[in-house]
């Protein structure tokens, strides 16, 4: 167990560093060695914590845990924001992305045709999207582009 002034672990990313100090004495060390994604992250899950429906707490959270690498995290964010939004395009595809990064690729692809069916009309962007590259020899992937 951490003592007092040891920093816990962050429970979706084991042996990760610190992610809120549990004194004062080592909050000024522990915020030393926080870059600027990391701070937002902790930041946004605290937001979180408070308010655990806010989409837009969580569309931002999402958004910063991916662009960590933080896979796992990021699909369960987009899975709430699904749940919370089921007939938001802009969701679908977000999670869409993130089981992409993640290899879920049937599921990835379920969720982007899903998006599609809901609006979701920028193909170009969905080419593209570095998120979904993983997808681009699919056959499905490629079906949704009539190829």
């Amino acid at each position: 167990m951490a003592g007092l002034d040891e920093p816990q672990s962050a429970p979706d990313d084991p042996g990760a560093e610190s992610v809120r100090p549990r004194s004062r004495r080592s909050s000024a060390a522990w915020f030393g060695s926080l870059n600027q994604l990391d701070f937002d992250i902790d930041f946004f899950e605290k937001l979180l914590d408070r308010k655990p429906a806010s989409v837009e707490v969580l569309r931002v959270l999402a958004e910063l845990v991916s662009r960590k690498g933080l896979v796992d995290r990021a699909v369960v964010l987009d899975r709430t924001l699904v749940e919370l939004l089921p007939e938001d395009s802009l969701a679908r595809y977000n999670l869409a992305c993130s089981l992409a990064r993640a290899g879920r690729a049937e599921e990835a692809i379920d969720a982007l045709s899903r998006a599609i069916l809901l609006g979701y009309d920028d193909l170009e962007h969905m080419e593209s999207d570095p998120d979904l590259e993983s997808l681009h020899d699919h056959p499905d992937f490629l079906a949704l582009f009539g190829e």
